[in-house]
């Protein structure tokens, strides 16, 4: 059973990479995901010595919360609504992705955190009871875009940068930037920061065709699932295997995974892990395809709700 109180040990981990493979496992599909945490973490830990302390911080923070959950409570039905910034840098005409592309996948936030994409009512009976609509709405702010040269971006946030190229982050303390970029190098598609990291780099970074739902966006990452994956990151989800066999992602309601799951595993999927549970590979926070990933849990939500009070690290959009 994964507890609350080993949130505190957690502190450290900052941003997540995700990135396409070759030769998936229980798939037809050509490439999967995985992700490249410890090269960043390491990274951003030699940056910044201080960011240890304060993910401990929003750690603790959040197990008050999950303790305590009418303090989740931001809005009078318990929702929020986050602005939304899109970045686009684009270096060809198929990488500055339309104003209809964009909306795709605001649309696509909006239907996937609140339980109302049309996969909700498929989610097998044995999880139906911990399903969540996590009550987070998007709503797009502004499109700002820029011609550029590069024709690779790494993850060292040179693309939020507008002295290396990138695009400043607009008032990132209350509304959410999200670069739409090019080719990003190591087949990386996406990667998100927690809360806790530093202002100037805050959001989420998405390649152009792995974002939304129509225009570029390219099969087997053509619905726009991860942004989703991305923003539960920004919201301070793990992912559900927690980055080590049979690891925790600090949620009560989600099975152990003794890892990441690709393509679109048959159900049931059984975990190696003690009392070999079925493995929710359904949920946004595996590495399966677009069409696989359809839900959040209740325990999630509360975590993700956590981040939007006092010292959770996305205040801002609160108040």
């Amino acid at each position: 059973m994964k507890t609350t109180t080993a949130l505190l040990l957690c502190g450290a981990l900052f941003f997540l990479a995700c990135s396409k493979k070759e030769n998936p496992v229980e798939t037809a599909s050509a490439k999967e995901r995985s992700c490249a945490t410890m090269e960043v973490l390491n990274a951003k830990m030699k940056e910044d010595p201080t960011l240890a302390g304060r993910m401990a911080a929003i750690e603790q923070n959040t197990a008050r919360v999950l303790q305590d959950q009418s303090l989740s409570r931001l809005l009078p039905d318990g929702s929020v609504l986050i602005p939304v910034v899109v970045n686009v840098l684009y270096r060809t005409a198929a990488e500055n992705v339309s104003d209809a592309q964009i909306q795709s996948q605001i649309d696509i936030l909006n239907k996937d955190y609140n339980g109302t994409n049309s996969e909700y009512s498929t989610v097998p009976t044995l999880f139906s009871g911990v399903k969540a609509s996590v009550g987070v709405h998007f709503v797009l702010k502004s499109v700002v875009r820029k011609s550029t040269t590069k024709t690779s971006w790494s993850t060292n946030d040179a693309m939020k940068k507008s002295a290396q190229g990138g695009i400043n982050p607009t008032t990132p303390d209350s509304v959410l930037n999200i670069w739409v970029v090019g080719a990003l190098s190591g087949g990386v598609i996406g990667y998100a920061q927690f809360p806790g990291g530093a202002s100037a780099t805050d959001g989420v970074v998405i390649a152009y065709d792995c974002f939304g739902n129509t225009g570029t966006a390219t099969a087997p990452f053509n619905l726009g699932r991860t942004a989703t994956h991305e923003v539960g990151h920004y919201l301070n989800l793990r992912h559900i295997w927690g980055d080590a066999t049979c690891g925790t992602d600090y949620v009560d309601d989600t099975p152990s995974h003794n890892t990441a799951n690709y393509g679109c595993p048959s159900y049931p999927h059984y975990s190696t892990c003690s009392g070999t549970p079925v493995e929710m590979t359904m949920n946004f926070m595996d590495y399966t395809d677009d069409a696989c990933m359809y839900m959040f849990t209740a325990g999630q939500k509360s975590r993700m709700l956590a981040t939007f009070v006092s010292g959770g690290g996305r205040y801002g959009f609160a108040h």
